[in-house]
């Protein structure tokens, strides 16, 4: 077998994978387009004067307005990540929103599992979420099937997506090339990891760092504080074995997928977060002092962005240092690249 026909083989996933890609990027696609129609209906319904009583109308327009516009983005990435031309779009626009979409919604998969457990055992884990608790019972299903589905759908197809797009970036095992640890990584890893135990210690019911004339988090919050540190957590282990190339034994798939998906946490919920605290749209409160929530959000981006970069440098080295001792030069490279993008 030649260079090239091997290179064309590892890069293919098999047909079964690829039909389970385009199925889930549809889903996804079709769960999201349910929570837009709900989204649509309420930024309609508030411009003809039926706003929420506890939001201004303009506060609740412009809420809904952003995610609707969320909402369409998330729609169009299913529908790049399910057909084949979605391999030809430029490739930061669709690593970006790759990233976003999965760091909002996949990491909430085993919270939301854990809260219908528990709900089914009678535990009352409090908060209304989106209003959508005097919603009528048709926009509530839309809603609950928009997020499910599109997590689903994203966990899914994203990493069958990158998986044919970038092979190098999946295949092999993570001791394969050179250690890649740095003092910006380190802090990175560093400030994650504090960001995780201040979490962690909220979901466990301490009060470091909350107002206590302001309202405490109920099950429902402790559970997400609980998420947001355990994946915290994730990202630094997986940045570590990825950076520090241990374990050696291990799958680089494993590493490279959970690091995109805890660093694209750390940066979309307190992204979507920071602006809640500083322009308080309804009346929003957050348990923490304010100071503490921008400082803390604001870390959280950072060291989303810090992984997220530090993940792409991880990935260009192994490329580098495979075609290096592969033997395969720039041009093979380009032309596989391009032979890729036009197979289907």
């Amino acid at each position: 077998m030649t260079r090239r026909m091997a290179g064309l083989s590892a890069a293919s996933v098999g047909a079964r994978w690829s039909v389970m890609r385009r199925l889930a990027g549809y889903a996804a696609a079709l769960s999201m387009g349910l929570y837009l129609v709900v989204k649509v209906v309420w930024v309609t319904a508030a411009l003809l004067g039926d706003a929420p009583d506890d939001f201004g109308t303009a506060d609740w327009v412009v809420l809904n307005a952003v995610t609707v516009v969320m909402a369409v983005t998330g729609v169009a990435l299913g529908l790049a990540l399910a057909q084949r031309r979605g391999r030809r779009l430029p490739a930061v626009p669709v690593i970006f929103f790759s990233w976003v979409g999965a760091g909002f919604l996949v990491p909430m998969l085993p919270y939301a599992l854990i809260r219908s457990v528990l709900g089914a055992f009678g535990a009352d884990s409090g908060g209304g979420g989106d209003g959508s608790d005097a919603a009528p019972r048709w926009e509530t299903v839309f809603i609950t099937i928009g997020f499910a589905g599109m997590a689903m759908g994203l966990a899914v197809a994203i990493p069958i997506y990158l998986r044919e797009r970038w092979p190098r970036a999946f295949l092999g095992r993570v001791g394969d090339g050179q250690a890649l640890s740095s003092p910006l990584v380190t802090a990175a890893m560093v400030v994650a990891g504090g960001l995780a135990l201040l979490w962690c210690h909220w979901a466990l019911g301490g009060t470091l760092g909350l107002d206590p004339a302001r309202d405490r988090w109920d099950l429902d919050g402790r559970l997400l504080n609980a998420s947001s540190g355990l994946w915290a957590l994730v990202g630094v282990w997986s940045l570590w074995a990825l950076t520090r190339r241990r374990p050696r034994s291990l799958r680089l798939w494993i590493p490279t997928a959970l690091a995109f998906g805890a660093s694209g946490s750390l940066f979309a919920w307190s992204a979507w977060k920071l602006p809640m605290v500083i322009l308080r749209p309804g009346g929003f409160v957050t348990a923490e002092y304010t100071l503490i929530a921008v400082v803390e959000h604001a870390l959280s981006i950072g060291v989303g962005l810090a992984l997220m970069a530090a993940l792409l440098r991880s990935i260009s080295t192994e490329d580098v240092a495979r075609r290096a001792a592969d033997g395969v030069g720039v041009k093979f490279d380009r032309d596989s690249r391009k032979e890729l993008a036009e197979d289907p």
